[in-house]
């Protein structure tokens, strides 16, 4: 049957009791599993056992956010809206067959929004049916606590915090234990689970292979547009300070600080957002996140990569123009001598002269005006992250460049979040993909990223040779419409983006302008 939803199938037995999902067009469905409970500022723990079978037919709970998202850019990246709770420990999994014996690769997939927003759920495309369906292998998306519910530092507060600043990369490893342990009834491999995350979700597969409890929960890794770099913390608020801040707006006294677990979620959102805003007109910056400690070692861009990460196989890459959501340009409709005049507007004569130059030899069949909306805030740590690893690493250290250009608004080149279809299969939900030969470029983009997953080799039918970066060398496969590898090819251009691009401050998170709104507001672009 297309559909089965039963008192006796899919049922499946976990650990800690039975479970059953539903059956759709050949996959098994399984929504809402709760891998962790856990208390305000505190270590998940393990649930406790059931009796009978629990429904995982719906959806968990999303993690609150601070600020209601902006609607906007919807045909760009299309998302979901669904309810949140604190208690937000859920996760879902997509099946071919639950059979114990199949030992199917795991993808077990993080959400973008940086530390302070999204879900598992919260894309179109996060759907995991197409994998599961079309490549056999077992998806995972997951839910985790985030910003001041995930990283709030309340160390300075009693014992039972000392790690509050990082229970929200906890909750990650503690899904990554139920997945070890549950997995394979399933029809997963425990023994070979990816973790691939986009953007923030990107930067926490880093922030994973840095912490020891996470030895040995995966097995390979994929880093999605979330190498950020080192540097963020300047004019940071120390974990006390915003703490002491939101006490104020709460009128509690630092000696009751343990009184902060049981506010009421909203109250304490208002709270927070009000510390924020106040700290933020101070020119203090809160940057949610976790924090080295002894539980998460450092990032490796400021100081080393642990041993066991080393020997992670390792898929790193980026989007040609990330953060140019502004309005098109009309570029379909230039003349060679407009898109010319354009950068050089941008760049400056010199400048201008250079890049166009430089631009048009490693992007050879894409208009040159694109080259003002290029990206160097991820790909210049990227080249470094990539570099460094694979230099320093005993696994395969792979590069990726997705560089396509959408016939959209005039003309736009592919921004944060638009590969994210193209490597989950799921093109055909998301209209903008809809573009001349979509089908073939998802077909290899996908079967790179599930041949990682299977075997740590991204090689598949229809792409070139992909070499792995060794040696402080760096192979890029660049994703478009002609797919090809370069070597060091961004080099020289990020050499001159440093030299002539404008500054642009991107604050993600920052707190509305607008003194009438308390909660701010950001756009949805994660």
């Amino acid at each position: 049957m297309d559909f089965c939803f039963s008192k006796t199938s899919p049922v499946v037995e976990t650990a800690k009791g039975k479970l059953r999902g539903f059956h759709f067009k050949g996959v098994d469905h399984f929504y809402g599993i709760r891998y962790a409970k856990a208390k305000r500022f505190q270590m998940p723990e393990p649930v406790a056992p059931w009796e009978g079978v629990k429904d995982a037919g719906s959806y968990g709970m999303n993690c609150p956010v601070l600020s209601e998202p902006q609607p906007m850019g919807e045909v760009m990246i299309a998302h979901r809206f669904w309810p949140s709770s604190e208690h937000c420990q859920y996760l879902n999994l997509w099946t071919s067959r639950c059979d114990p014996a199949a030992k199917k690769p795991v993808m077990f997939w993080i959400h973008g929004g940086g530390y302070s927003a999204g879900s598992g759920i919260e894309q179109v495309c996060y759907d995991g049916y197409n994998l599961a369906k079309k490549d056999d292998v077992v998806v995972v998306t997951v839910n985790h606590r985030l910003n001041a519910f995930g990283y709030l530092d309340m160390s300075a507060f009693g014992e039972k915090y000392k790690n509050s600043v990082n229970v929200g990369m906890a909750d990650l490893v503690e899904a990554l234990r139920w997945v070890r342990d549950n997995i394979a009834n399933f029809g997963g491999d425990p023994q070979n689970v990816t973790i691939f995350g986009q953007s923030g979700g990107g930067a926490k597969v880093t922030v994973l292979g840095q912490i020891p409890e996470a030895d040995g929960l995966f097995h390979k890794a994929i880093v999605m547009s979330g190498v950020m770099g080192p540097g963020r913390d300047k004019n940071a608020v120390k974990g006390r300070e915003l703490v002491l801040e939101i006490l104020k707006h709460l009128n509690i006294p630092e000696s009751e600080a343990q009184r902060l677990e049981k506010v009421p979620t909203a109250q304490f959102i208002w709270a927070v957002n009000r510390a924020v805003k106040s700290l933020y007109k101070q020119g203090k910056h809160v940057n949610w996140g976790p924090m080295p400690n002894d539980y998460y070692v450092c990032d490796p861009l400021e100081k080393d990569f642990t041993e066991s990460s080393l020997r992670v196989p390792t898929m790193v890459g980026s989007v040609i123009a990330e953060f140019a959501f502004g309005p098109g340009k009309d570029i379909k409709n230039m003349t060679k001598e407009d898109s010319e005049k354009l950068v050089k507007e941008f760049y400056g004569p010199e400048g201008g002269e250079k890049i166009l130059k430089e631009f048009g030899r490693i992007y050879p069949e894409t208009n040159a005006a694109f080259a003002v909306d290029a990206d160097d805030m991820f790909l210049a740590p990227t080249v470094d992250y990539v570099k460094k690893k694979g230099r320093e690493a005993s696994a395969p250290v792979y590069n990726y460049l997705f560089a396509k250009v959408f016939d959209y608004d005039g003309g736009k080149a592919a921004w944060h979040c638009s590969d994210i279809p193209y490597f989950f299969g799921n093109g055909e939900m998301v209209p903008v993909c809809h573009q001349e030969n979509w089908e073939e470029l998802q077909k290899v983009m996908r079967g790179a990223f599930v041949n990682f997953a299977r075997t740590g080799d991204p090689n598949t039918e229809g792409l070139p040779k992909w070499e792995k970066c060794a040696d402080g060398g760096m192979v890029t496969m660049v994703f478009d419409d002609r797919c090809r590898t370069e070597v060091n090819m961004q080099d020289e251009f990020l050499r001159l983006l440093a030299e002539y691009k404008p500054k642009f401050n991107f604050e993600f998170g920052a707190p509305a302008d607008d003194e009438d709104d308390e909660e701010g507001g950001s756009a949805w672009i994660f």
